[in-house]
This record gives structure tokens, C-alpha cells and sequence, in this order.
């Protein structure tokens, strides 16, 4: 049955979050590298651990070793969970984990029309454009906040508009990697490093489809079947970072994200089989969402 996701929920939820969040104080490691190998191979935590399941306590139990393989808890049933085998990232420096479908990433978004966003949203409102052959869609900043993570697809093009307000990150991206779609949302993970968006917490996505976990402060996945893969931030030409009141006079045909807006996880998905394939060491600059502005947009 499809539910409405209310913001009396998601507001306590969120607040749960935030306050867990700021009581953990982040461990003292050394700082995390992505540009390749160096950074700390996730078994080196483990080393003196044995091949038991126990639950490592430094990681509020959210880690298991099962034989050579890493896992981590992404919520029940106990499917739900990642492979951090070889992950390019500290599993201390994971916070919280309140599971995979607690923040409702959006598969079906609705629209509405500029005039009638109008009654609602003032001038200043943050928002995302993205316009694709003659399409335009707008994402204000507040609705963003109630998902983070909205999958789209306009003009030909599969893409999603992501907002996490811990980092302050809002960009839009591609979401066809490898030659594939693939279909993201938060893995209900955050992730902190004094070497990543000035050592701001920010969120921990996961696709769908291969279960691989993506980190957009360090524009690649981080662990899975898509390991070491970039991020693709949509062209800079195609969207913009500004205000609803530049938004509105500029796109008045638009189509407006609602606040109305129904949801149900999907029992089954698409799977797709891993593809080796050699990837650059280096992220590359266009995988790196821009700080808010920088693209043109408000300053």
C-alpha cells in the first residue's frame, strides 16, 4: 500500500538524526584519500579480529566480518546490508545508521505548474533548475530536504537532483554510469573525513541496483560492484543553483516538484551483473558536485 510521507515524521526522525549525530564526536584517524589506494583498506581494522561475526564496537556494531567478506547493517530484513570488502573508506568514519529506507528517495516524483507552486514558495526559496530538450524541472530546496534524493528522468536523459543538508551539497546528476541507469537513494549513512567537504558530515548513497554505496563529497562510489566508478554531475550548461524568484521568471512553463507526494519502497528491483572494468585511480574533476553558487548560479 503507498503511503504519504508527512513532515511530522520525517521532522522527528530528522531530529533524532541530527542529535545522534552531533553527540558522536568523530574518531581522531587520519585523514581519508580517494585519489587511489590510500586510503585505509577496511580488513586493517579488523586485523586482530579473527574471522568471528561478532559486531565491532568502534562501528555501533554496524560491521561484520563473515569470512573474508565485510559487511554493513543497512537495515532489516538482514538482505539489506552492503558489501565493504576492499571499500575505499573508514568504517569508524560512518556515522549513525538508521537504515536503507528510512529517508524516502523519490522513483516516481510528481509535479506541479509554476502558478501553483507560486501560492506557496517565496522569492529566496533555494531550488534546483535542470532544463533537457525544452524540459525544465524545478526543485526547491525544502522538498529536497524531505528526500534528499529525487530520480527523475526529462528530455531523454535519466537523471537525479540530490540535497543533503548536513554538507550543504545540492547538485544534479546523471544517473546512467557504465552505460547503465541506475536508481539512488540514502543508505541512511553519513560519512565524515577532515579531508572531504571541509570535515562535514555528509550522506552515504546507495543504487539499486548493484547495492554499491556512493559517496558525493568524493564524486565516486566507495565500495561494491561499482567500486572506484565516478559520479557524473549532470553539465554544468543544463542546471543551475538560484532562487524560485529567478527560477519562476525564467522557466514559466516549468514543472515544479510537489509536496504531494505518495511513496512505497519497491519489494524487487532490476539486478545487474557486475562488469570488471579497469577505472582511473583519480576522480575526475567534473565527478565533484560544486559548493552552492558555484556553478552559475546564486552567489
Amino acid at each position: 500500500m503507498t503511503r504519504r510521507v508527512e513532515r511530522p515524521i520525517l521532522s522527528r526522525m530528522r531530529n533524532t538524526v541530527t542529535v545522534a549525530l552531533k553527540a558522536a564526536l568523530p574518531l581522531a584517524l587520519t585523514a581519508l584519500t580517494l585519489g587511489g589506494c590510500a586510503g585505509l583498506d577496511p580488513e586493517a581494522a579488523l586485523a586482530n579480529r579473527g574471522r568471528d561475526r561478532r559486531p565491532i564496537s568502534v562501528d555501533h556494531g554496524k560491521v561484520i566480518r563473515d569470512g573474508e567478506k565485510l559487511w554493513l547493517w543497512g537495515g532489516k530484513p538482514e538482505s539489506w546490508r552492503f558489501d565493504l570488502t576492499g571499500a575505499r573508506l573508514r568504517p569508524a568514519q560512518l556515522h549513525y545508521g538508521i537504515g536503507r529506507e528510512a529517508f524516502p528517495a523519490l522513483l516516481e516524483p510528481r509535479f506541479e505548474t509554476v502558478s501553483n507552486a507560486s501560492k506557496r514558495l517565496p522569492a529566496q526559496e533555494r531550488v534546483l533548475t535542470v532544463s533537457i530538450a525544452g524540459e525544465t524541472r524545478i526543485y526547491p530546496l525544502s522538498l529536497l530536504e524531505r528526500h534528499e534524493v529525487v530520480n527523475d528522468a526529462l528530455g531523454g536523459r535519466e537523471i537525479f537532483a540530490a540535497f543533503c543538508p548536513l554538507a550543504d551539497l545540492a547538485a544534479v546528476y546523471d544517473r546512467r554510469v557504465d552505460g547503465r541507469v541506475h536508481t539512488f537513494a540514502l543508505s541512511g549513512y553519513t560519512y565524515f573525513s577532515p579531508a572531504l567537504w571541509s570535515g562535514l558530515d555528509a550522506f552515504v548513497l546507495w543504487d539499486r541496483e548493484t547495492e554499491s554505496l556512493w559517496l558525493p563529497t568524493a564524486g565516486r562510489a566507495v565500495s561494491g560492484a561499482m567500486r572506484d566508478a565516478p559520479m557524473k554531475v549532470l553539465e554544468k550548461s543544463l542546471w543551475s543553483q538560484t532562487t524560485w524568484g529567478d527560477a519562476r521568471a525564467r522557466f514559466p512553463d516549468a514543472r515544479v516538484l510537489s509536496r504531494d507526494q505518495p511513496y512505497s519502497p519497491p519489494r524487487t528491483w532490476v539486478r545487474l551483473e557486475p562488469r570488471a572494468q579497469e577505472r582511473p585511480a583519480e576522480t575526475p574533476p567534473d565527478a565533484l558536485a560544486p559548493r552552492w553558487g558555484e556553478n552559475g548560479g546564486v552567489k
